[in-house]
């Protein structure tokens, strides 16, 4: 199963389970919750946001900043090593284009050769999906702690009710955008590759379809979550100077 499969299923997935749960019977989160997903996934998250609204007069749209920030910091991790994949996949862009020219005949083959350069290089071309494996159950459980905590989904902030569906769809196209240039940032190079290249543009309708359609604290969760992922990105990727430099040719004078 390819990269862009499993991220289509997995995304396909998400939209199926949170557009299945339903507010009006969705039982409120509290200390005294039992189970493993409500006592260490959902009332934990519900508690980080109230909590962090709180020493923030009262906020919850900036509590809701902080638990996104605070959840970053814990996969931040898993981010880095697909950074790095990422990184390493641009590397060997070239080569695997060479491969692609090669063998345009023999598709089999050519999956063969590419699949040796992986291993050669010790790289795992679906290294890319592990962060998005690992968001799927926070997101849920963000979901869950916003239409079950009753201080959270009664809230306002900015134009809106976090509870509440954006009225002007803003959130739900600013997390498109935004999911769309951090996937532009983390594969400068899909230019060759037409499957990611139409990756970049199907996850963000994915994800203005889940933010038109459910509360707008989950889009602000996610737009909060990829301009974390959009700097984090820049500062991994920007250009740190030739570290190198070319030899001094014989016979020429160092300046």
């Amino acid at each position: 199963m390819s990269r862009r499969t499993l991220s289509m299923l997995m995304l396909a997935l998400l939209v199926l389970v949170l557009s299945g749960c339903n507010p009006a019977t969705a039982e409120p989160i509290g200390p005294d919750a039992t189970g493993i997903w409500d006592k260490y996934f959902v009332y934990p998250l519900s508690w980080l946001i109230k909590e962090s609204a709180l020493i923030l007069g009262n906020n919850y749209g900036l509590g809701i900043l902080v638990a996104t920030i605070i959840i970053r910091l814990i996969v931040l991790p898993l981010m880095i090593k697909q950074l790095k994949s990422s990184k390493k996949m641009q590397e060997l862009q070239p080569e695997m284009q060479k491969i692609r020219e090669k063998y345009k005949n023999d598709p089999q083959k050519a999956q063969m050769e590419t699949m040796a350069i992986f291993q050669r290089e010790g790289v795992n071309p679906l290294a890319g999906c592990l962060p998005l494996l690992v968001q799927m159950p926070i997101l849920i459980a963000f979901y869950h702690a916003i239409i079950r905590t009753h201080e959270i989904n009664t809230q306002t902030f900015l134009w809106m009710e976090l509870g509440a569906k954006d009225p002007f769809y803003i959130l739900p196209v600013l997390a498109a955008v935004t999911t769309y240039l951090q996937s532009k940032m983390m594969g400068q190079t899909v230019q060759s590759n037409p499957q990611m290249q139409m990756m970049i543009v199907i996850m963000p309708l994915m994800i203005l379809a889940i933010g038109v359609t459910l509360p707008s604290a989950l889009s602000l969760y996610w737009v909060y979550g990829n301009l974390f992922t959009i700097v984090q990105t820049y500062f991994l990727y920007r250009d740190k100077g030739d570290k190198n430099p070319k030899p001094t040719p014989k016979g020429g004078a160092s300046k």
